[in-house]
């Protein structure tokens, strides 16, 4: 079969008022414009935020012309409106107390079921989804996935401000995600069996309508054959999204096709990735990982090697309209 792993990228970014900063509390205007003359871009829980995707694409100059184009038009709508729109973890000089909410019938019951916790939700993620060739795979691969988070989230740490304060930390959204439930990382799920009996559970006990409310770091899409990468803050620089997006796609390819490769991780293993998630919380690309034969070894050593790792792979996807026999 021909596997190119198509991709999309999502950007959640932040609205400002040009003049304080601040999250703009008139903004009803902007979002009728925005719906008149940018379709494709989606209001998000929060009015001060807005969410841009790319289409399905099998390679990365038409996924940067596509966020590019989206950005550039976000901009100029923004300028007559005196409105800022920018990407980051967190905005640094929003207030969650003078939020307002986007009023549709999905963020109405995120809302109610939440209470405060949505409203504090003053923060912004880039998702990556990428297809996996044989669908009923994308459990297995999310559990051999979860080491290279920690990697991922220090790439992107956005978000080191938070209600007009300094955090100390790098990446401070999702200490506020985490405030939510199903946020974090994923269980290790025996199979895909095993997740469907979770959330065949979590359905008919009425805790979530579907697999959508499912908030973690990772996930399998439930309208597509993708797996979803969700631990990245929104970057401020699109070649950071651009460059977080093929590392991701470059590891799903490489974990697809090394199927002993993470094989077997444990309860040891998540706490130990639960901790190297901290690390980069805290330092970024300064942090140092955790192994789990004890050592610590520096995020420029670990990235490199994982990028030594990942070389073959990203030497086929840069190509244009990629395709390969697996």
């Amino acid at each position: 079969m021909t596997a190119r792993y198509q991709f999309g990228i999502e950007e959640e970014l932040f609205l400002a008022d040009a003049r304080s900063r601040g999250a703009p509390r008139r903004v009803k205007q902007f979002h009728d414009d925005i719906h008149d003359r940018m379709p494709e871009v989606e209001r998000e829980l929060l009015a001060a935020q807005v969410e841009i995707m790319t289409p399905p694409c099998t390679d990365f100059a038409a996924a940067r012309a596509s966020l590019s184009d989206l950005r550039k038009g976000l901009a100029e709508i923004g300028r007559e409106h005196g409105i800022l729109v920018f990407g980051g973890g967190t905005n640094p000089t929003a207030m969650w107390k003078r939020q307002s909410r986007t009023k549709k019938k999905r963020y109405d019951a995120i809302a109610d079921d939440m209470q405060m916790l949505a409203q504090r939700d003053v923060v912004c993620g880039m998702h990556v989804h990428v297809e996996i060739p044989q669908p009923e795979h994308r459990v297995d691969l999310m559990n051999r996935l979860l080491p290279f988070t920690p990697t991922l989230l220090a790439l992107s740490a956005s978000s080191p401000f938070w209600q007009r304060q300094e955090t100390g930390l790098h990446a401070y959204r999702l200490s506020v995600w985490g405030e939510m439930p199903r946020t974090g990382l994923p269980e290790l799920f025996a199979d895909t069996e095993d997740y469907d009996r979770f959330v065949a559970a979590m359905v008919r006990s009425g805790a979530i309508a579907d697999a959508s409310f499912l908030w973690w770091t990772l996930r399998p899409s439930i309208h597509f054959p993708m797996l979803e990468l969700r631990v990245a803050d929104s970057c401020t620089r699109l070649e950071d999204t651009l460059t977080i997006g093929a590392l991701y796609r470059c590891l799903v390819r490489h974990l697809d096709l090394h199927p002993k490769l993470n094989r077997g991780l444990t309860s040891a293993s998540r706490a130990i990735t639960a901790e190297n998630i901290w690390r980069a919380q805290r330092h970024g690309v300064h942090a140092s990982f955790i192994a789990e034969a004890g050592n610590v070894v520096p995020f420029a050593d670990h990235l490199e090697t994982m990028l030594d790792v990942i070389t073959e792979d990203a030497d086929v996807l840069v190509k244009k309209n990629p395709t390969e026999e697996s």
